[in-house]
């Protein structure tokens, strides 16, 4: 009579070997979605190169406005990068022989615009329109984050579904009056819910039956 080829501590080495093959796999999707999230991939903190190191800390502690240089945000899709000769409007007399601003001039000059670093920039699968958020009560910072305290600016948020369906799910967290929009200081908080949730239905936002959760609104 032959021997036994497998021995009862074969069936241990089994089971052993089926955990490890399975939380190895479990492993390895959790650090590629870590990876994924991580600010190497979504560049969330990184501070992006730009043709020119503009510092919106510096301009908006100057007193500038989001829309001086934004025109559109209040009325378009899209928040436009503005045009050089917004930026000479200040710099023909301030700065104007500052070799930083070289790319500027040179731009002034030629009629060929910068090119910048787009710094939040969607999937095209994905709809997005400025002036909707702006006129309905969110802030540029809820977004943004706080460009004032921007020397280069950099991606505050993932830009993930999830965190934009946080918003849509429950506008009344982060609405803020009209006066406030610009406001990068500004804590939606320092009101209360209920005149938060009064601010929503003054926008006129319709979060009956799920709609500003539904596909359609930001995939089309």
């Amino acid at each position: 009579m032959s021997s036994q080829l497998f021995t009862p501590k074969h069936n241990t080495l089994a089971r052993l070997t089926l955990l490890l093959f399975v939380g190895g796999a479990a492993g390895t999707l959790g650090l590629l979605d870590l990876i994924h999230r991580s600010p190497y991939v979504r560049y969330t903190k990184v501070r992006r190169e730009q043709p020119v190191p503009f510092s919106h800390k510096h301009h908006v502690n100057m007193g500038i406005d989001c829309r001086y240089c934004h025109t559109s945000v209040e009325k378009s899709s899209f928040a436009n990068i503005p045009p050089t000769q917004t930026c000479m409007n200040c710099h023909n007399i301030m700065w104007k022989e500052s070799d930083m601003l070289e790319p500027v001039r040179e731009s002034w000059r030629t009629g060929k615009s910068l090119e910048w670093t787009r710094v939040h920039d969607l999937p095209d699968f994905v709809y997005f329109n400025h002036s909707i958020h702006v006129n309905n009560g969110i802030g540029c910072a809820t977004c943004h984050g706080r460009v004032d305290q921007m020397p280069l600016t950099w991606r505050e948020e993932p830009l993930f579904m999830k965190w934009c369906l946080e918003c849509h799910r429950d506008p009344a967290e982060f609405v803020r009056p009209d006066d406030k929009i610009y406001d990068m200081a500004y804590d939606p908080q320092e009101l209360s819910r209920e005149e938060r949730e009064a601010l929503v239905d003054a926008y006129g936002i319709d979060t009956s039956n799920h709609r500003m959760t539904n596909c359609s609104i930001c995939h089309r």
